[in-house]
């Protein structure tokens, strides 16, 4: 059994909950496969959190068994967001924490698109 298949997804995380529209968001993206919307606590002038609908838990979950018009639908919505948000001629980054060592807080996949600012070194020296 691959490490995907053995992840369990938690239909009652923060994420599954604004999807299902008992949690309020600041909604700047939606389509078929995926909601955006600003993240309560930004870490630079723009910061959208950019999810697909379906029930993953991690982006390795996500590649294992998402359908080709998911995967398409999550990386198209972030590039018309950052044009949107007027952060795609100066620079932006995209950030998905995978697991207990990748940092990762909310049990759904989810990108973090940051941008307005420099950001600086992704990871510092250790």
């Amino acid at each position: 059994m691959s490490q995907a298949a053995a992840k369990t997804y938690d239909p009652n995380n923060i994420f599954a909950r604004i999807l299902r529209g008992e949690i309020p968001c600041g909604k700047v993206y939606e389509n078929e496969h995926v909601l955006a919307f600003r993240d309560i606590n930004p870490q630079a002038p723009v910061h959208v959190l950019v999810i697909p609908k379906g029930a993953y838990v991690d982006m390795d979950d996500f590649s294992a068994r998402a359908s080709a018009d998911e995967i398409a639908a999550l990386m198209r919505a972030t590039g018309e967001i950052a044009r949107a948000e007027g952060i795609a001629q100066s620079g932006y980054r995209v950030l998905s924490n995978c697991g207990a060592n990748g940092g990762q807080e909310v049990p759904h996949l989810h990108l973090h698109l940051v941008g307005g600012r420099t950001l600086g070194r992704m990871l510092q020296a250790q």
